[in-house]
């Protein structure tokens, strides 16, 4: 639990206990996520909207075993491997009846806002309506990257990339890795940008053949490009490198406002989307994953127990810590 910025315990809490429509999972396999380094950090903007406020149990990219049920939860979710969504919307709003409760006005997010306790604990308490089934395909460590998957596969799709198109990716991190293993898997031609080699490096060791440094992006005609990082000078970088009546698509947030010529997006015809969480594409990428058109495995550089999970946040060294962007916690170690 984080107490304070760059402050972290581990405590016992009492369990949670599912009510009418809940469940309680048993936590197995948690993602150290961008935006819990933020709220580890203090800087994400939640905290100084109200959204979001010390003590904050974090953990929304998990997976687990549901061990109880509460009030009208149908008994087939008892013992099942599961993932789930990290937006909880209100259930009656106009946005949630018509399917986009992760942009509810008044909605949780598991772990990050409105102080719905996340998963970096033994236990989980989760709205059955939440839950994802991972089929035995989709390992533990897989099935904890279906968050960070779904949002990626939305990225995708926003892009409306066809086969033998090609896309930029802005982004070597967690995010862009997937987007760019997602868009391959479609049969797109995808190309990765980065600031640092030592990341581009790595994509490339996982298979992905289009790498750059994003002073060395080669002058090729992208039919999309899609922004994974919190660079504030690159939307407007994607505008002007995107081929007339193409698609821009921005998933990565800066610390600062980003400026975009409105003429360009005008002149060039460009449609421009948004993507705030994987909600509408976490049943898709389950999918992805269990029939092997995306393996997301190799991303993760390990696994480490919930005493480390504040080295993790901290962005430390951990022994035997891989070359990946993407760090796992079992918070039953």
């Amino acid at each position: 639990m984080v107490t304070a910025p760059r402050t972290w315990v581990i405590r016992e809490v009492e369990p949670p206990v599912p009510g009418p429509g809940q469940v309680v999972v048993d936590v197995h396999r948690v993602g150290v996520c961008g935006t819990d380094v933020e709220l580890f950090s203090g800087d994400m903007a939640y905290l100084h909207q109200g959204h979001a406020h010390f003590p904050i149990r974090l953990g929304h990219e998990w997976m687990g075993v549901v061990g109880s049920l509460g009030d009208g939860v149908d008994s087939e979710w008892l013992g099942r491997r599961v993932t789930g969504d990290t937006m909880l919307g209100c259930g009656h709003c106009r946005l949630c009846t018509g399917g986009r409760q992760h942009v509810c006005h008044d909605r949780f997010e598991i772990g990050i806002r409105g102080d719905w306790p996340g998963a970096l604990a033994e236990q989980l308490l989760v709205p059955s309506t939440a839950l994802h089934a991972l089929p035995d395909s989709v390992d533990d460590m897989a099935g904890a990257l279906v968050e960070p998957g779904g949002n990626a596969m939305r990225a995708v799709r926003a892009a409306a990339v066809e086969p033998g198109s090609r896309v930029l990716v802005y982004g070597p991190g967690t995010i862009g890795l997937l987007t760019a293993m997602i868009a391959e898997s479609d049969g797109v031609e995808a190309h990765l940008a980065g600031r640092s080699d030592k990341s581009l490096d790595f994509a490339r060791s996982i298979g992905l053949r289009h790498t750059w440094r994003l002073d060395q992006i080669p002058d090729l005609a992208y039919d999309a490009v899609i922004d994974c990082t919190f660079g504030a000078e690159l939307p407007s970088k994607a505008v002007s490198v995107v081929q007339p009546g193409g698609r821009v698509v921005l998933i990565g947030l800066s610390g600062t406002p980003s400026l975009v010529d409105t003429r360009e997006l005008v002149l060039k015809d460009l449609t421009t989307v948004g993507i705030l969480s994987g909600s509408p594409g976490l049943a898709q990428t389950i999918e992805y994953y269990a029939d092997g058109r995306v393996d997301p495995r190799p991303i993760v550089a390990g696994t480490v127990g919930l005493g480390e999970a504040g080295a993790a946040l901290a962005g430390e060294s951990i022994v035997g810590i891989g070359p990946g962007p993407k760090i796992h916690i079992n918070p039953r170690t």
